[in-house]
């Protein structure tokens, strides 16, 4: 593992974005007005002092499934229309293509205007850092406004985050060039409650109603987060009507908005007939009731008993064309 500290001297020879680096200055604060939410309703992420619309435009698998003309035109809508925040990660591809390159061309002309939220699988400090900069030149940008750990998976790895990618993404935050840190998971409520313990992360992205029956993902972590102060984003809230009869999406996105302790939800997009379905959603969107939600709660028990879930298989990465 190295050890060599990441300081702008290195961060300058090692990303090969020396221009760009030396003209950045750091600005760890976010103003009011930083981004457009085009007159949706914001929450407050956090406390990293970003206002968020409750829905994140996702581009992992459903978004590469599709055709970069659409896609890029599908950015373009989004971000026109208020929905700033897109998620990526690091692995996320399809079409040839990866997905944080596609962002980076609608990023190139629009970086200011979008909070790009992408994520690293490594674990070790090489790994971690040659990913920081390969996202840094993938996304036409010299810096990246949240970078996650991605997809945790039990407490042992938790625990040895902090001499590898936690340091590493820690450093480059004290560089300015991440500005905020946080990590994701799908399968352990116990390891998710942990990493959010042990480490100062400002947000926690979180998979909900797809979870083994026996872990808690909506008691353990994401109360124990949210009153730490930070940013609880839930993922995945709409797979349960693939295996699911009779369930509505737009509800499910309802049920995973009305969760105590959940600032927003990001949902995959893959195209604009979606997107405009959802930011009604998004626009009207009001607490489900407590007997609305043990109903729904109760029509995900199929998805609690782990059926023809991917992501609790062997071998499962978040992103594949199949997640």
């Amino acid at each position: 593992m190295s050890t060599e500290p990441i300081n702008r001297r290195n961060f300058i020879k090692t990303t090969g974005i020396a221009a760009a680096a030396l003209s950045f200055t750091p600005n760890l604060a976010y103003s009011e007005n930083t981004f457009n939410p085009k007159g949706l309703k914001t929450v407050a992420l956090g406390k990293t002092g970003v206002k968020i619309p409750q829905m994140i435009i996702g581009t992992g698998s459903r978004f590469m499934a599709i055709p970069e003309d659409k896609g890029l035109k599908l950015l373009e809508h989004a971000l026109d229309n208020g929905f700033y925040y897109w998620d990526t990660a690091a692995n996320y591809q399809g079409s040839g293509q990866y997905s944080e390159e596609r962002l980076g061309k609608i990023l190139k002309n629009r970086r200011k205007e979008v909070f790009v939220a992408t994520k690293v699988e490594a674990r070790d400090a090489d790994g971690a850092k040659k990913t920081v900069e390969t996202s840094l030149k993938r996304l036409n940008t010299d810096y990246i406004d949240l970078y996650q750990i991605h997809s945790v998976n039990n407490e042992e790895e938790v625990r040895a985050f902090g001499d590898g990618v936690y340091k590493v993404l820690s450093d480059y935050k004290s560089q300015g060039v991440i500005r905020n840190i946080g990590f994701t998971g799908h399968t352990s409520a116990k390891a998710m409650k942990l990493a959010a313990e042990l480490y100062d992360f400002d947000t926690m992205l979180i998979a909900l109603n797809h979870q083994k029956k026996e872990e808690n993902f909506e008691e353990l972590p994401v109360p124990f987060a949210a009153k730490k102060g930070m940013g609880v984003l839930a993922m995945k809230v709409i797979r349960p009507r693939e295996t699911v009869e009779n369930l509505d999406p737009k509800e499910l996105v309802r049920y995973a908005l009305s969760l105590e302790g959940i600032t927003a939800a990001v949902i995959g997009t893959d195209s604009i007939d979606v997107l405009n379905t959802n930011m009604a959603v998004v626009k009207n969107f009001k607490p489900l009731s407590k007997e609305r939600m043990k109903e729904l709660h109760v029509a995900l028990e199929p998805f609690y008993n782990n059926q023809h879930l991917p992501w609790m298989k062997a071998g499962y990465h978040d992103g594949m064309l199949w997640s």
